[in-house]
């Protein structure tokens, strides 16, 4: 027989890694203002902000453990669903509607927004808001995203599948068996980070660790290795919860952040033949691979564990208070803006340098403004109605 019980209030917050998690978004942010301008990889400045997905991954499975492994006794599947589209989906749908909203700015940049009919802008709306990827025959802006209304929203995507996985499976697992899993999700990491490609599912060795955006096989296998290793690696620091304790530790950890994303790329990179009109292989490009897959496999676990093992005060708090409320509103509802960045550059060729810095400063300023401006006008009165009439009762186990 199954009983009621009162919503569970939330455990206290590891405020630091609330506070990473919005450092990383910002350098999201900056990454994709400066990739609009970047002429290859070697010369992307945030060379590797594209592994903040993969941080991200590590903080989300801790954070889950943390808050849910110990409730199962009292609360049902149903009600962890709930709960966790309760925290994310408000904002999902937001971004879905600012993608649509944003959708024609973006023409001077991807023509084939112009040929886009109607009814499959919609079906792309009403996908996306129900959190379902389209097939690359639904494409509207020529990118094969799975969801191209606001690109992003394919690590929501997987996010959701980490958390399907975690109910379902991870949860039930001995430590001693997530500690075997983390070790094969490693080997696949490496499978991809290296290119040795056992499975045969990956294209061009490329010596980043990019991709997952589409429903391709080669990019679902990308989205999933991306995936499943951060996740689970934070699933098992919260079980260990072997911390380390750094004094200012905050700053050090961002710093660090910053510097594993923001160094140069290392070694060659694919080259465009004009010829065959595709991507040839470059010498010394394993040791790209190499940095990125040291970065994913050991240093993101180890500033999560120093992350929650430090404390924070004063200014500082307030600080990661600030980037934690709005660092997955930011992440969520900021490509659209560049949609727009992407499509200005390329209706203005001649603007004088300095048009450029101004806009990409301006939308840097817009893109937090928006977010916070979502976060109080809308996430968090829909979350609190959600919390209020959804889950203040909510099955629990017999």
């Amino acid at each position: 027989m199954r009983k009621q019980h009162v919503y569970l209030a939330s455990k206290p917050r590891y405020e630091i890694l609330d506070g990473l998690r919005g450092v990383a978004a910002l350098i999201v942010v900056a990454y994709h203002l400066f990739e609009t301008y970047s002429k290859g990889a070697p010369y992307q400045i945030i060379n590797h902000g594209y592994l903040a997905v993969d941080f991200f991954f590590v903080l989300s499975g801790f954070v889950i453990g943390y808050a849910y492994d110990d409730r199962w006794d009292r609360m049902s599947l149903g009600g962890f669903f709930k709960r966790r589209i309760t925290r994310l989906h408000p904002m999902v749908i937001m971004g879905t509607v600012i993608g649509l909203l944003m959708f024609y700015w973006g023409m001077d940049a991807f023509p084939d927004i112009g040929q886009a009919p109607g009814w499959k802008i919609a079906l792309c709306f009403i996908l996306g808001a129900l959190m379902i990827p389209v097939k690359p025959s639904l494409d509207i802006r020529g990118w094969q995203e799975s969801y191209p209304l606001n690109g992003p929203q394919w690590t929501l995507m997987l996010e959701y599948c980490g958390n399907i996985l975690y109910a379902l499976v991870i949860r039930h697992l001995p430590k001693w068996i997530l500690t075997l899993c983390v070790a094969f999700f490693a080997f696949l990491t490496l499978d991809f980070c290296l290119g040795w490609n056992t499975f045969g599912l990956l294209g061009l060795y490329q010596g980043r660790v990019i991709g997952g955006w589409s429903i391709t096989p080669d990019q679902l296998y990308i989205g999933f290795v991306r995936l499943l290793y951060p996740f689970s690696a934070g699933l098992l620091i919260a079980r260990i919860r072997k911390f380390i304790k750094l004094k200012a530790g905050f700053w050090w950890c961002s710093l660090l952040l910053v510097l594993l994303m923001a160094s140069p790329r290392i070694g060659a990179a694919p080259t465009f033949n004009p010829a065959t009109g595709s991507l040839v292989e470059a010498g010394g490009i394993l040791f790209n691979g190499m940095y990125e897959a040291l970065a994913i496999l050991i240093f993101f676990p180890l500033i999560v564990m120093m992350g929650a093992g430090s404390q924070v005060s004063g200014k500082s708090a307030k600080v990661c208070k600030f980037f934690g409320e709005i660092s997955f509103p930011i992440y969520i509802t900021h490509y659209p803006l560049m949609y727009f960045q992407m499509s200005w550059k390329a209706a203005h060729p001649e603007a004088p340098m300095y048009q450029h810095v101004m806009l990409a400063a301006g939308l840097f300023i817009l893109s937090i403004f928006l977010a916070y401006a979502c976060l109080k006008i809308y996430d968090e009165p829909v979350r609190n109605w959600l919390k209020e009439h959804w889950l203040k009762r909510v099955p629990k186990r017999a």
